[in-house]
Formats: structure tokens, C-alpha cells, sequence
């Protein structure tokens, strides 16, 4: 078997361990594989191949692997659409009753249907009140 039938066959191996695992720890030896790979099939000597897979897997480890494990623990992109309005405060416009009955609230600008999270809780017009859950039209708040 040639030796660059052997790199690819590494190279893949090694790329399927890193999709399994997403660390970034395979994949520049992996790269690396292929890489050598392509020397060895351009006809290059096999110390020239290996000298390659040697080079390329110190440069890709040492130099894009803190590059993208940086990408890799970026915060959480900001919540947006209904998941936004979670934990904000609200005003009250109409009485929420006690029985699970539907009130209003302002949130940000907008005029919202509303329950109370609790459903024995009665929240009167005029309270400052915080926004549990969103479902569909429908906040549930409770008392702040």
C-alpha cells in the first residue's frame, strides 16, 4: 500500500474522531495527514512526506488550535423574539384574577395578554410584575 494511501486514510479517521468529539484536538492532525498525503502523491520523497506530517501538525496545534478554541467558547449569542421579553418587568394594565384569568400587561412598549404564573394569585391594575414564561400570545407573569 502507498504511503499516501496511509496518510488519507489517517486523515479521515482523524476527522471523524474530531466530528465525533468537536474539541479541535484532531483535526490538525488530521489536516496534517492530508497534507502529507498530497506531498507523497505529488511523488515527494517519503522524508519529505514525514517531515511534512511533523511540521504541519506542530504549526496547525500550536497555532490554530487557540485561535478556534477561542471561537468555540464565545458567550451565547443575545436571546431575541419572544425569549427577549423572559425576565423582564411588565406593568400591569388589567387585573389579573386569581383564576387563572386572563389580565394585560405593557412590556417594553407592547400591550400583552397575561396569567399569572400562579394561578391563586390575584395581581392587581397598576403592578410592577416580571415575565416568567411566553406561550404563544399569552406572558405569564408573577409579582416582582
Amino acid at each position: 500500500m502507498d504511503l499516501w494511501v496511509v496518510f488519507v486514510i489517517a486523515g479521515c479517521l482523524l476527522g471523524a474522531g474530531e466530528i465525533a468529539n468537536t474539541s479541535f484536538y484532531l483535526a490538525p492532525f488530521a489536516i496534517a495527514c492530508l497534507l502529507a498525503a498530497a506531498v507523497d502523491g505529488a511523488g515527494g520523497p517519503t522524508a519529505a512526506s514525514i517531515a511534512t506530517l511533523l511540521i504541519a501538525s506542530v504549526v496547525l496545534f500550536v497555532f490554530v488550535r487557540p485561535i478556534a478554541r477561542r471561537h468555540t467558547e464565545m458567550p451565547a449569542l443575545a436571546r431575541t423574539g419572544t425569549d427577549a421579553l423572559i425576565g423582564q418587568r411588565a406593568l400591569v394594565l388589567e387585573e389579573i384574577a386569581s383564576d387563572g384569568g386572563l389580565g394585560s400587561v405593557k412590556i417594553g412598549g407592547e400591550v400583552w395578554t397575561a396569567r399569572a404564573s400562579d394561578e391563586d394569585q390575584l395581581i392587581p391594575a397598576g403592578s410592577r410584575v416580571q415575565v416568567v414564561e411566553i406561550r404563544g400570545a399569552t406572558a405569564y407573569v408573577s409579582e416582582a
